[in-house]
């Protein structure tokens, strides 16, 4: 499905190169802009700056007079618009009506088509191409803009104050939409951690007997069940590998200190 971002009459450059960067980060580059305020806005400072690295979807993109040519090919239109209408298609938030659409489960791209005869019950299909359409800084959509849509998306926010940055509105819009799609999988920052094995384990206890027998902690003529009871508390712990290396490391460092202690009481 081919998925579009328009942008109508936008004002401010930064907002461009900043909506460039959302759309690229959640894997989209399909960027119109209908009659900017800048003809040259692709090629500003300001908006290369705030693409951030999203060069490929400014160069991809494309400048329209008319909002008519950005929706060439669309067949699913989706208006972001905060202010209640009392009039046009009905507002509800992303997810729901993303999910679905994809389970084409919504009453139909026909509502808002007066001509097409409704007792014909055509099932719902998943529209080829959609489009997200986003209004000026200043007054944001307009009405005869909303009107054409089938949904006006709102982004639930506080209340009191549901004023979004442009580009915010672009990212949490291409956010929703990616998840729907499926999202991307989260690579691990850091490297799996790797269990110690029961060697392992035997290993630094053999060496922490050592150390706490240095320490005068443990009596080997007499050292009851104290081994046994450390061992089964590292058992429950599951330590990893590294950890491992931790605890061996406070055994040497126990057992150098306790020589130093006896080699300092002789002298």
């Amino acid at each position: 499905m081919q998925s579009r971002f328009i942008l109508i009459q936008p004002s401010h450059a930064g907002n461009v190169g900043a909506t460039a960067r959302a759309m690229k980060v959640m894997g989209f580059d399909d960027l119109v802009l209908v009659n900017p305020r800048w003809p040259n806005v692709l090629r500003r400072l300001e908006t290369i700056q705030r693409a951030s690295g999203a060069l490929d979807v400014l160069n991809n993109a494309r400048i329209v007079g008319t909002l008519d040519e950005a929706l060439d090919g669309m067949d699913h239109l989706c208006a972001t618009a905060m202010t209640p209408r009392d009039f046009g298609p009905p507002t509800t938030t992303p997810r729901p009506h993303f999910e679905a659409l994809l389970k084409r489960e919504l009453p139909a791209q026909v509502e808002y088509a007066p001509e097409v005869d409704l007792a014909l019950n055509l099932t719902p299909k998943r529209p080829e191409g959609i489009a997200f359409l986003f209004g000026c800084e200043r007054f944001g959509m307009a009405n005869e803009d909303v009107y054409r849509c089938h949904v006006a998306l709102s982004i639930p926010t506080n209340p009191n104050f549901g004023s979004l940055n442009l580009a915010a509105a672009v990212q949490l819009i291409a956010y929703e939409w990616r998840m729907a799609l499926g999202g991307y999988a989260v690579e691990a920052a850091t490297q799996v951690p790797v269990q110690a094995d029961a060697r392992q384990v035997g290993g630094m206890l053999a060496h922490w007997e050592l150390a706490l027998t240095a320490l005068g902690f443990l009596d080997p003529a007499a050292p009851k069940k104290l081994m046994p009871r450390l061992n089964q508390l590292f058992n429950r712990a599951q330590p990893l590998q590294e950890e491992i290396h931790i605890l061996r490391g406070i055994a040497k460092a126990i057992t150098q200190a306790a020589d130093k202690a006896k080699t300092d009481t002789k002298e």
